[in-house]
């Protein structure tokens, strides 16, 4: 008889939250108060571009949860990117200008297959999958995800980094008549860059995401492809992402060149780690409360948020 013993961080696939019941995106808006499809904008919800006959992926049950997915209404309703606005309610109703079709995104820099990918083209060269992952904002709060994507792995290994290859760097669309926040704040370093070392980018849960909750990925997470690496927190997981460049040398990321202090160039979940402003220990799980509101209940934040046993070999602990 084969006995498998779960690790820590997993719950029987029984105690997931039923899949009719997350994909029941009309009842979950009706509670949030908005009036049938006219509370989140079409162009909103989904990408032009997007090719909806590939969702919902089949999902991978190895990535499971230990807490209930968060409503699709809270996931695609509160969101940092600040490109739109520092208001997470509002990022939805400032993206309707900003047009992701057509989008390519560029792979350059020290690899001996240099491309340039048309995002139609990339979501059919790589099979999606959805996976369920815990999600945790370095400002505390914490939700639970149903991202659809393929492994950051198979399109690495396919440009084929070179020998001296070190690192990879992602970088944000920059267009300022589409995105106001971006001219709204002139003082941080547009365009969004951002980066991993190639251990981490080639680790198994490292994701490039174009879907969620069974669709394509609304503009407010980041449409039409976004970076999701769950150990780590939410600002390192870029959105809309137009250009990757694999280095040699560690390239500098927004936040860590604009905060260096608050936001370390890591930035792994590290409840050890206090943030300047506020304790790391505990996490607010976003849930969906009586009458449509926002309520949260309190966690003890996990190491690498749950995650340690697919990365901890990456590290060796000094890494902020």
């Amino acid at each position: 008889m084969l006995i498998k013993t779960p690790r820590g961080w997993e719950i029987p696939e029984s105690q997931a939250t039923p899949e009719d019941l997350f994909h029941s995106r009309r009842a979950i808006l009706k509670g949030m108060g908005f009036a049938g499809a006219a509370g989140l904008l079409p162009s909103a919800m989904h990408g032009a571009a997007a090719d909806e006959s590939l969702y919902p992926a089949k999902r991978n049950t190895k990535y499971t949860l230990d807490r209930p997915l968060t409503a699709e209404a809270i996931a695609t309703g509160y969101n940092n990117f600040y490109e739109f606005t520092l208001d997470k309610g509002q990022v939805r109703h400032q993206v309707d200008r900003f047009t992701i079709d057509p989008w390519k995104v560029k792979v350059s820099g020290l690899v001996n297959n240099p491309k340039t990918y048309d995002i139609d083209d990339l979501v059919r060269r790589f099979p999606l999958e959805e996976r369920l992952y815990r999600f945790r904002c370095v400002e505390a709060w914490s939700m639970a995800v149903p991202w659809t994507g393929f492994p950051m792995s198979a399109l690495l290994k396919e440009v084929d980094p070179k020998p001296e290859a070190g690192f990879i760097k992602m970088v944000t669309a920059f267009r300022p008549r589409e995105m106001p926040g971006i001219l709204s704040q002139p003082h941080y370093d547009w365009p969004y860059q951002e980066a991993l070392t190639l251990d981490e980018a080639m680790n198994e849960l490292a994701l490039f995401c174009t879907g969620l909750y069974g669709k394509p990925l609304p503009k407010q997470n980041g449409a039409p492809i976004r970076a999701i690496m769950p150990w780590k927190y939410g600002l390192k997981n870029i959105k809309s992402i137009v250009e990757i460049e694999v280095t040699k040398k560690r390239p500098p990321t927004l936040w860590n060149k604009a905060a260096p202090t608050e936001y370390g160039w890591y930035s792994n979940v590290n409840p050890k780690k206090p943030h300047p402003r506020w304790s790391q220990a505990q996490e607010k799980l976003l849930a969906l409360g009586p009458g449509g509101s926002f309520m949260y209940s309190m966690r003890p934040t996990l190491m690498y948020n749950g995650y340690e046993a697919f990365v901890s070999e990456i590290y060796d602990g000094s890494e902020y």
